[in-house]
């Protein structure tokens, strides 16, 4: 039988949910490696609605287990109901959502609070020595929980192909360490079994960040 897998969503859209390019990566390398997706988002409303088209907040108020549906074709559950024993590992893809919603990171950085769920299930998967694989933005709530944790979000130096390096320089403000790679690479810490690439943090083509979870994917897999 093929592992199990908890993806964690975080809504529905890169600016204000979960990028979805990223989790349908996160999906399709799952399937691909024999893995079976068990999809859950926490049942909490979001920190706000952002018109993608404008790319400004609205007036309007969603929820974030409703929204994450979306992705999941309604094969959901509240994250409130995941039992890890179950489960052979965890991945939470990125977007802002992450941020925004699952933590408190787009407002208050290093001096974030995570989602309780979040929080309970990252140390459930840790404690239990189980493979947990984060891309984009998400490592941020490894590097919060977890100090002195190895991660990824790229590269450290700013420039037009990588716009969100200053994240990297926030993680090392919280006693973890930063690995610089390429958003094709992936970065395992062996200590925590924490696997992380920079996908969305890189301006990159769609294919090489599809790689580069794929990448992620793999190894998530091949450790649980």
């Amino acid at each position: 039988m093929g592992k199990r897998v908890a993806v964690v969503l975080a809504g529905c859209g890169v600016y204000d949910g979960s990028e979805i390019h990223e989790s349908s990566a996160v999906l399709v390398h799952l399937s691909r490696e024999g893995a079976q997706a068990e999809v859950f988002a926490p049942n909490i409303s979001q920190m706000h609605v952002v018109d993608h088209v404008k790319g400004q907040p609205t007036a309007e108020q969603r929820n974030v287990l409703v929204e994450s549906a979306r992705i999941a074709r309604g094969n959901i559950r509240d994250l409130a109901q995941l039992d890890v024993k179950g489960l052979d590992a965890l991945i939470i893809p990125g977007g802002f959502g992450v941020a925004k919603n699952l933590s408190t990171w787009a407002t208050q950085g290093k001096n974030c609070t995570v989602c309780r769920e979040v929080e309970d299930v990252l140390r459930a998967f840790h404690a239990a020595h189980k493979p947990i694989g984060l891309c984009c933005i998400s490592p941020v709530l490894a590097a919060k929980i977890f100090p002195g944790c190895e991660v990824t979000v790229g590269h450290d130096t700013e420039c037009d192909k990588w716009p969100y390096a200053q994240t990297a320089e926030s993680l090392r403000e919280l006693g973890c360490s930063h690995v610089n790679r390429g958003v094709t690479e992936i970065h395992v810490d062996p200590r925590h079994r924490l696997v992380t690439t920079s996908a969305f943090m890189c301006n990159a083509p769609i294919h090489e960040i599809y790689d580069g979870i794929g990448k992620m994917v793999q190894e998530v897999v091949r450790l649980a």
